[in-house]
């Protein structure tokens, strides 16, 4: 399900994956995978180096920067989300359209 203005999900839902596109301030969320909602933004018409992935708890209003899909040999090394720019970026996206 792409995101592209606030939307009320379920609180109830404990995580939720969600992949955002930084370049279109927008979000897909609710897929099985990060890959799935990365894919879904790219048939969309999304860039892939725009693309960052997290998970969310709705109901606690939190976040966690991690998804294979944020691996970039060279860029960030790691699961996590490790620049701290990008991550106020997808933490702003996400705030804006879910909280």
């Amino acid at each position: 399900m792409i995101i592209k203005e606030k939307t009320a999900l379920d609180s109830n839902l404990e995580f939720v994956k969600v992949v955002v596109d930084l370049e279109k301030e927008t979000l897909a969320a609710i897929c099985d995978l990060h890959m799935d909602c990365a894919e879904e933004l790219t048939k969309a018409g999304s860039d892939w180096k725009n693309l960052w992935g997290a998970n969310v708890n709705l109901g606690k209003k939190t976040i966690v920067f991690v998804s294979m899909i944020n691996i970039r040999p060279g860029k960030n090394d790691d699961m996590e989300i490790q620049d701290p720019e990008t991550r106020k970026k997808v933490e702003a996206v996400i705030n804006k359209l879910l909280f």
